[in-house]
């Protein structure tokens, strides 16, 4: 969080226009009615959107253009959003029970999905995992990062963090929207500018090109994600990744061999480590009175 991602990177890099084949992909919000048009030539602004209830207003002719950028980008990121949707049948089984018990918008998982992909990724600045903490702050949201634990990595534990700073940001901003876009900029950085802009919605803020982009990228991710067969994205259902069943074990003496632990456990090396990428060593060293969930699949190895 705080830092420019590999993700949003690669949507930098695509143009307003892209050619699939011979047929010329466009965006327009002109075509409301799609009962008699080839949609899968063209990416069409839906008439309404909004993040967590919070109602985007596309009647703003900038905020209508932002948002048609970003679903152009996004439709033609045909390997990331691939990815992304493959990825979401595994994981958002995972993260939507989180969201929901710590009382955060089900539109939160999207916010995910743009910092990265939905895949334990490591930005320029060190920020890492699903929801792209930074050292600090992942500490202070009480995630433990050592030379042996990285609990960045712990996509329940990053989950269960990224929800405790929305709330801290819905109660300091008082909308969801600006809390989605805070944890882009900073708390401090967006209430600097709404303070020194003299306006209360993100709508009307005028920021840094990437928290100006952020919220539109989690709009455009959420509707192509939601609607996929309208943008092209018809993958089978034997096509994504299914979730995989595991065992717990509960771990609270140090392991000075993982490798010998993982045969012990019926399992190899390679699949104790992606199946806890928050154990960064090749031993675990535990926290005094501190317990952990070794997470061991009973299928798919």
């Amino acid at each position: 969080m705080i830092h420019t991602n590999n993700w949003i990177k690669n949507s930098l890099l695509i143009g307003a226009v892209a050619v699939v084949g011979s047929t010329f992909i466009y965006a327009t919000s002109t075509g409301t009615n799609t009962n008699s048009v080839d949609v899968s030539n063209h990416v069409y602004l839906p008439n309404t959107i909004n993040f967590a209830g919070e109602k985007a207003p596309l009647n703003i002719v900038d905020v209508k253009e932002r948002l048609d950028r970003e679903m152009i980008v996004n439709v033609n990121l045909h390997s990331s959003t691939t990815l992304a949707i493959k990825r979401a049948n595994r994981y958002f089984p995972i993260i939507e029970p989180i969201l929901k018990k710590n009382g955060i918008p089900d539109d939160f998982k999207y916010l995910a999905v743009i910092e990265s992909g939905l895949a334990n990724v490591v930005s320029s600045a060190g920020a890492r995992g699903f929801w792209q903490f930074m050292p600090a702050t992942a500490k202070e949201f009480s995630m433990e990062v050592t030379d042996t634990v990285d609990e960045r990595y712990d996509v329940v534990k990053a989950t269960e963090a990224a929800c405790e700073y929305f709330k801290r940001a819905k109660n300091r901003f008082g909308t969801w929207t600006l809390a989605a876009a805070s944890y882009n900029r900073g708390m401090a950085g967006v209430s600097n500018q709404l303070t020194a802009q003299q306006v209360s919605d993100y709508y009307d803020l005028l920021l840094t090109e990437e928290t100006s982009r952020y919220v539109f990228r989690i709009l455009a991710l959420k509707e192509i994600m939601q609607n996929p067969d309208k943008y092209g994205y018809a993958l089978p259902q034997s096509t994504l990744y299914q979730p995989i069943k595991t065992k717990n074990l509960v771990v609270n003496t140090d392991i000075e061999d993982l490798a010998a632990f993982a045969k012990e456990q019926g399992i190899n090396y390679k699949i104790l480590k992606l199946h806890n990428p928050w154990m960064r060593d090749t031993k675990l060293i535990v926290t005094p009175l501190k317990n952990y969930l070794v997470e061991i699949p009973t299928e798919g190895y």
